[in-house]
Order: structure tokens, then sequence, then C-alpha cells
């Protein structure tokens, strides 16, 4: 059963960032697809969808390996 989990994430500003965050996501164990609704210059929203659930922690760490990129937890 695929899990899917929404998560709010700031920096991304154009397509290569969804491109990098896309990539960076699919590369967690478990993750089989990533949608990101892309907010240039504010908050984008990120639905990752797995197989097991991904940890906000885990998130947070790919999104750092993407650049400069954060998850907003508030």
């Amino acid at each position: 059963m695929a899990l899917t989990s929404t998560y709010t994430v700031s920096g991304m500003t154009c397509e290569h960032c969804v491109a990098a965050v896309t990539s960076e996501l699919k590369a967690v164990d478990g993750v089989s697809d990533v949608s990101v609704d892309l907010v240039p210059g504010g908050n984008s929203t990120v639905s990752v969808t797995s197989s097991t659930e991904v940890s906000p922690e885990a998130v947070a760490e790919a999104l750092d390996e993407a650049g400069d990129y954060r998850l907003v937890t508030s």
C-alpha cells in the first residue's frame, strides 16, 4: 500500500529546483513518486509517495543534498 505525505519546502524558484529536489527525494529508500507544486519565491508543496513511511528528517536531508532548500515545519 502506498503512503503519500505532503511537505512544505522553501527555496525553490524554477524547474531546475523541481528536478533537483525530485531526483534527491526519489533516491530515498521506499520513495516511488514525487510531485511538486512550484511556487517561485514562496513555499512550494511537495508530495512524496512511498511504500514505507519516510521520516521528515530523511526528507530534510534529501532537500539539503539537492541544494539550498528547506523543509518548512511551522
